[in-house]
């Protein structure tokens, strides 16, 4: 890994303010807990590594993982599953331990150890007993600055990244997600699959994937992030150990990059993509163009998305499921990247029933972006939102990917009384406003199912 130097710049904050780019050197206190219980502080050493740590002493164990601000969305076209094919090789070995060494040192203590990628970022993490921190620091830290990467093992784990491929195409479910996708933002970087394809992945090289992690593995694009039972100064020093010793850091001038930014404008709409497969169900989405993630009004948007299809008790849930029998599954979400968003609602019904169910979805999208919400459905939404956030954060790995993607994506902490105090605010003019906007769009397709010529025709027309 070797890095640049990088000149300061101020990155964007949640509410749209310019947060300072912290310099290497410092220690900042990001959110003060009580008596010590979900403090956040940060530390950036040389090169622009950050280390973020949030301390809860009340519990017995640690979540430490380190993200890379690095995508799917970085790829060019022959690139394409690059980064994900990448994360598998990081398991691989490096020159202190074997693929047997890597898994067999956390397996040894009853830690957990796992990665991702996502479409703009990676995360490679472990949880274990606090007491087994030091060894999850040193294994994860390793893994990330001594890959060896050898052709071998290239040639090896391309077996294994087809297989996810296949597995992917065996899962319609998991399927239309990458057709919805690419309905909405074609053949883009966004619009491509995290896994790549079959003749991307057959297609890549040792020297393509090695330079790439060399490109993009650098100490400024990297975020060490660990909750739980933690000393902060204890978690920095041995990551600054473990990077030194692998010449893995930088100098005192180069700064963290900052948050991604963009203003892409996504304006799709009426596309429909229908992909001919012989399953019992037909899995639809029909999507809209959405919010990014910087935009101030997406605490409105995340209401408006539980009361209409984010629950037992959401608009779609009754009337597609519990009126109807229509759908097993069926709800809606969002997904908000640095530059723009989307809003689908999934649904996996009998083929022939595929018409009815989205006339439905659209008429209620009419309604919510002509009328809003209820007072009660505002008052329930939020009251979900509220109890899911705190619920979904009452382990480490939860705790340790709340701080890690804030940083990455934000470059600021929110503490869990700030966000509840976000949804609490949001105000019904508020939910029409964002319903209208992004509810009133003419919506997208993507579909995946054993269609008739009929049933196809009534596809197009439902997005007509």
């Amino acid at each position: 890994m070797t890095s640049g130097s990088t000149r300061a710049t101020a990155r964007p904050s949640s509410g749209g303010r310019a947060v300072p780019q912290p310099r290497p050197g410092t220690t900042e206190t990001l959110l003060e807990g009580v008596d010590g219980v979900g403090t956040v502080r940060r530390t950036v050493l040389p090169g622009g590594l950050r280390v973020v740590t949030e301390t809860v002493p009340t519990v017995r164990s640690a979540t430490f993982g380190i993200w890379v601000a690095v995508g799917s969305r970085d790829e060019t076209p022959a690139l394409n599953g690059a980064t994900h094919y990448l994360e598998h090789l990081l398991f691989k070995g490096t020159e202190r331990r074997s693929a047997l060494d890597i898994s067999s040192a956390l397996d040894a203590v009853g830690g957990e150890m796992n990665a991702f990628t996502a479409k703009e970022y990676t995360c490679y993490y472990a949880r274990v007993l606090d007491s087994d921190l030091p060894l999850a620091i040193d294994v994860v830290s390793d893994m990330l600055t001594g890959s060896l990467i050898r052709p071998e093992d290239v040639d090896s784990e391309r077996g294994v990244v087809l297989e996810e491929i296949a597995m992917t195409e065996d899962d319609p479910g998991d399927q239309v997600h990458d057709l919805f996708a690419h309905a909405m933002l074609g053949d883009s970087p966004l619009g491509r699959p995290v896994l790549g394809t079959v003749e991307t992945i057959n297609a890549l090289t040792r020297d393509q994937i090695a330079g790439f992690y060399k490109r993009r593995y650098r100490p400024e694009h990297l975020i060490v992030a660990a909750a739980g039972n933690v000393d902060h100064t204890d978690v920095v020093e041995r990551v600054r150990r473990a990077f030194t010793d692998a010449g893995a850091l930088g100098d005192e001038n180069t700064l963290p990059v900052a948050p991604r930014v963009g203003s892409r404008a996504l304006s799709t709409a009426g596309a429909v993509e229908v992909l001919d497969r012989s399953t019992e169900q037909a899995h639809i989405i029909l999507g809209l163009p959405g919010l990014s993630r910087h935009d101030e009004r997406r605490w409105a948007l995340n209401v408006l998305n539980t009361a209409l299809g984010g629950g037992m008790s959401s608009r779609l849930f009754q009337e597609v499921r519990e009126k109807r029998g229509l759908a097993y599954s069926v709800y809606s979400y969002t997904s908000g990247y640095a530059d723009l968003g989307l809003f689908g609602i999934y649904a996996g019904c009998q083929p022939r029933r595929a018409g009815e169910v989205l006339k439905i979805c659209r008429d209620e999208l009419g309604r919510v972006a002509d009328h809003g919400l209820s007072d009660e459905e505002l008052k329930r939404a939020v009251g979900q939102l509220s109890g899911s956030t705190v619920l979904g954060l009452e382990d480490t790995g939860s705790l340790m990917s709340r701080i890690g993607k804030s940083e990455l994506c934000w470059g600021e902490q929110l503490s869990v009384d700030d966000m509840l105090r976000e949804f609490a605010s949001v105000t019904p003019d508020q939910v029409r406003e964002v319903a209208a906007e992004v509810l009133g769009q003419r919506p997208s397709l993507a579909a995946i199912g054993p269609f008739n010529d009929k049933q196809t025709a009534a596809l197009h027309e439902a997005v007509a």
